[in-house]
């Protein structure tokens, strides 16, 4: 069952992602008002313990929209993307305290979604311009671009890292899905995943890193993994897909990293829990339906997010300028 825990307003307009910090206690929220908002419980104890408050509104870096807002592994710094094509480093200086330490500039249209690899030494950043980046990040945290990857014939969605290498995925609006890795001192497009019948808006890996997970715009979730035995740029393919729950957009898609849940966020205002059927028999369903919320926002949910301690926390967040915290129990 999942169960509403609260409801943050705040924001002035919609709200496009939310995030996570590593250690759970911590969620950031970004949308239309061209502000970041940091969420957290009150305290552990007393009346107020279980209640959710804004601890920090970061209003003072975009003119425009923030698309994106994604954490450090470390947990101490926030990169957003912006459709005024920048992209911001904010450094939290105390516990509800961040100033800007770099505002990395290059794309050419709207910035629709950072990432940074798992060790913290690379941030990736897409945009509607159709580019890929991938910038270095030094120990004295200065940003510098290394490679602009333009694989990608239309604008660019969604770009994540392997939970375990450096290896960077990208989704776009051309429908395909590419992966990408280092080569000597450049990157280069290793694979390219197609089987989408339209725009893919995101992906994520399972917490081994051996297997992708992507949604789309043709309204169908997709699961992919890779064929050690092949050596050549088809060794990843489409395993599954699943359709018919969802009946507009999946905007987003998340595996869950300690109990092998997924969770999907919807332009029909639906959140889905999924479970992979551990079933051997080839003609059962690849994912379980656990959950089906309807009308979990009263508009679109865009983005949504598995805390990574709690492992039945859940946050979305929608057009309707809402962010919800869900808890979901089997």
């Amino acid at each position: 069952m999942l169960k509403l825990v609260t409801t943050l307003a705040g924001h002035d307009d919609m709200v496009w992602c939310v995030a996570w910090n590593p250690k759970g206690n911590l969620l950031a929220s970004c949308g239309g008002d061209h502000s970041v908002r940091i969420w957290s419980q009150k305290g552990q104890n007393g009346e107020e313990a279980n209640q959710w408050t804004c601890r920090a509104k970061l209003s003072d870096g975009h003119s425009r929209t923030i698309r994106w807002v994604s954490w450090s592994p470390c947990g101490k710094k926030l990169a957003t993307a912006s459709f005024d094509t920048t992209i911001i480093i904010w450094k939290q200086k105390n516990d509800f305290d961040f100033e800007i330490i770099a505002n990395l500039e290059g794309h050419e249209n709207e910035v629709k979604c950072t990432a940074w690899s798992i060790d913290g030494s690379f941030l990736a950043s897409c945009s509607r311009d159709r580019s890929v980046w991938v910038w270095d990040v030094s120990e004295d945290e200065e940003y510098e671009c290394s490679s602009v990857l333009t694989s990608h014939s239309q604008d660019v969605k969604h770009v994540l890292w392997n939970p375990h290498k450096n290896i960077l995925v990208s989704s776009s609006y051309d429908n395909s899905i590419k992966m990408y890795q280092q080569d000597v001192d450049d990157w280069i497009n290793t694979e390219t995943l197609e089987s989408h019948q339209s725009t893919v808006w995101s992906c994520d890996y399972n917490p081994e890193g051996t297997r992708l997970i992507s949604c789309s715009d043709d309204k169908t979730l997709k699961l992919w993994k890779e064929d050690p035995e092949k050596k050549n740029k088809s060794s990843w393919s489409c395993y599954s897909t699943i359709s018919g729950f969802h009946n507009r957009t999946i905007y987003s898609v998340k595996w869950s990293k300690t109990n092998n849940l997924i969770a999907t966020a919807s332009a029909d205002n639906s959140i889905h829990i999924f479970k992979e059927n551990e079933s051997s028999d080839a003609n059962e369903p690849t994912l379980l339906l656990l959950e089906h919320k309807e009308n979990a926002h009263c508009q679109d949910c865009n983005c949504i997010d598995w805390n990574p301690v709690q492992n039945n926390l859940l946050a979305s967040c929608s057009d309707d300028g809402t962010v919800k915290i869900w808890k979901f129990d089997e």
